[in-house]
C-alpha cells in the first residue's frame, strides 16, 4: 500500500514537473494556445486564461481581512497587505529606500543608475518609464485622446481632463483644513498650506507684518519705500513688480482676448475672468455660508452677505464721506475718487479716469461698435448695461441673458 502511494506521488510530481517545462519552452517559442473569447488575448497556459478571465466577470474572489478591498489575484491581494503591515521587502542598495513591490524598487534605481530604457524614434530623447514615453509620443503625433463633453477641448492626458472638469463643475475637492479654503487641484492647496505650517519668522520693522519668505518681505517693503521702478510706456503709471506693469499691460492696454467662452463664444483678456464668467452658464454657486443654507456665485455676494446678515468681517469705511466697502480694494479705488487723481489716460481724446473700468466705458464712446447682443431678438447694443435693461423688457425668461455673446468673433 505504501509502495502505491509512493508511486502516486512520484507520477504527479512527474506529471507536474512535465506541465512547467512545457509552459516554459512556450516562453520560448512564443507559442500562446489559450484564448480568451471575450477579448480574443492568447496565454501560453490555462490558469493564466483563468486569472485574466476574472476582468470580464468581475470575479474578486481574494479579500483583505483588514479592510474588506476584494482583488482578482492572489498576488495583489499580498501586495495589498503590505499598506497595513507596513512591509516593504524590497530595499535600494544604493539609498537604502524600501518599497513595497519589486517592480518599484526596479523603476527608482533608475535614478541611481541613469539608465533611460525607453526611447522616442523620433527625437531620440529617453525615458525612465514607459507610459512617459507614450504620452511624449503625444508630441510629434499631434494626438490628444481626452475629452472635454462640456466644450469638446482635447488633452493628452487623462488627469489634465479631470483638473479641466472642474472650470464646468465649479468642483474644489481639495480642502485646507485650518482655514477651509478650498482648491481645484492639490498642488495649490500643498503651496496654501505654507501660509499656515511655515513660521513666519521674517518681520517688517515698519508695520510688523510678518513674512514667511525673505521675498515676500522685500517686495513688502517697497510699499513703505513708495518704490516703483517700473514704469508704464502707455499712461505712465508705475509699479513695483514686473508682474504687476505685464498684468496691467495686458488688461488696460492691450484689446487682445486669447480665453473664449465655450458656452457664448464671449471672450477675455484673463484666464480667471473666463472661469468666473462661465460659473453664469453653468449655475455653479460655489460659495455657501456657515451660519444658513444660502449659496452664492460670487465670494464678494457671500462675504457682504455675512457683513449684513450676521454681522461676520469688517466693513471698510471710507473717512471723507462714510460710504462703506465690503473691501479694501473697492476703497482704494473710492479715495482715488476723493483725491482725483487720474492715471488712465484715453487713446482718443486727452480725457482721463481714476479707474480702468471707467476707461473702458469712456472708449465705447469712440466706437460705433455694438458688441453685445440680446440672446432674444438679436438687437445690439454698445454697453453690456443697456442689454441686461433690454432683456428684462424683451423676455421674462431670465436664463436667456446667458445669450450675451460677442458678435465679433463670428465675422
Amino acid at each position: 500500500m505504501l509502495t502505491i502511494a509512493k508511486w502516486v506521488i512520484s507520477e504527479t510530481l512527474f506529471s507536474c514537473h512535465v506541465v512547467c517545462m512545457t509552459v516554459h519552452r512556450r516562453s520560448h517559442t512564443r507559442e500562446k494556445p489559450f484564448e480568451c473569447t471575450f477579448c480574443n488575448k492568447q496565454f501560453t497556459s490555462s490558469a493564466n486564461l483563468v486569472k485574466h478571465r476574472r476582468i470580464h466577470s468581475g470575479e474578486k474572489q481574494f479579500e483583505c481581512t483588514v479592510c474588506n478591498k476584494r482583488f482578482t489575484q492572489k498576488v495583489h491581494l499580498v501586495v495589498h497587505r503590505r499598506i497595513h503591515s507596513g512591509e516593504k521587502p524590497f530595499e535600494c542598495t544604493v539609498c537604502n529606500k524600501r518599497f513595497t513591490q519589486k517592480v518599484h524598487l526596479v523603476v527608482h534605481s533608475r535614478i541611481h543608475s541613469g539608465e533611460k530604457p525607453f526611447e522616442c524614434t523620433v527625437c531620440h530623447k529617453r525615458f525612465t518609464l514607459s507610459g512617459n514615453l507614450v504620452v511624449h509620443g503625444r508630441i510629434h503625433s499631434g494626438e490628444k485622446p481626452f475629452e472635454c463633453t462640456v466644450c469638446h477641448k482635447r488633452f493628452t492626458l487623462s488627469a489634465t481632463l479631470v483638473v479641466h472638469g472642474r472650470i464646468h463643475s465649479g468642483e474644489k475637492p481639495f480642502e485646507c483644513t485650518v482655514c477651509h479654503k478650498r482648491f481645484a487641484q492639490s498642488s495649490h492647496l500643498v503651496s496654501h498650506r505654507s501660509i499656515h505650517s511655515v513660521e513666519k519668522a521674517l518681520r517688517c520693522h515698519m508695520c510688523d507684518t510678518a513674512f514667511n519668505r525673505l521675498s515676500y518681505l522685500k517686495t513688502h517693503m517697497k510699499v513703505h519705500a513708495g518704490e516703483k521702478p517700473l514704469k508704464c510706456l502707455f499712461c505712465d503709471k508705475r509699479f513695483s513688480q514686473a508682474k504687476s506693469l505685464q498684468q496691467h499691460k495686458s488688461c488696460v492696454h492691450s484689446n487682445r482676448r486669447p480665453h473664449q467662452c465655450p458656452y457664448c463664444r464671449l471672450e477675455f483678456k484673463t484666464d480667471i475672468n473666463l472661469r468666473r464668467h462661465v460659473r453664469i452658464h453653468i449655475g455653479a454657486k460655489r460659495y455657501s455660508c456657515r451660519h444658513c443654507s444660502d449659496h452664492f456665485r460670487w465670494y464678494s455676494q457671500l462675504k457682504i452677505h455675512l457683513l449684513k446678515s450676521h454681522n461676520e468681517g469688517t466693513w471698510f469705511t471710507c473717512d471723507i464721506c462714510q460710504k462703506k466697502f465690503s473691501r479694501s480694494g473697492q476703497l482704494k479705488l473710492h479715495l482715488l475718487q476723493h483725491k482725483q487723481v487720474k492715471s488712465y489716460i484715453c487713446s482718443e481724446c486727452p480725457k482721463r479716469f481714476c479707474t480702468t473700468a471707467a476707461l473702458k466705458t469712456h472708449q465705447q464712446v469712440h466706437s460705433s461698435l455694438q458688441q453685445f447682443c440680446c440672446g432674444k431678438c438679436g438687437e445690439y447694443f454698445k454697453h453690456k448695461h443697456n442689454v441686461v435693461r433690454h432683456f428684462e423688457r424683451c423676455s421674462d425668461d431670465r436664463l436667456g441673458i446667458i445669450g450675451l455673446f460677442n458678435p465679433q468673433v463670428y465675422k
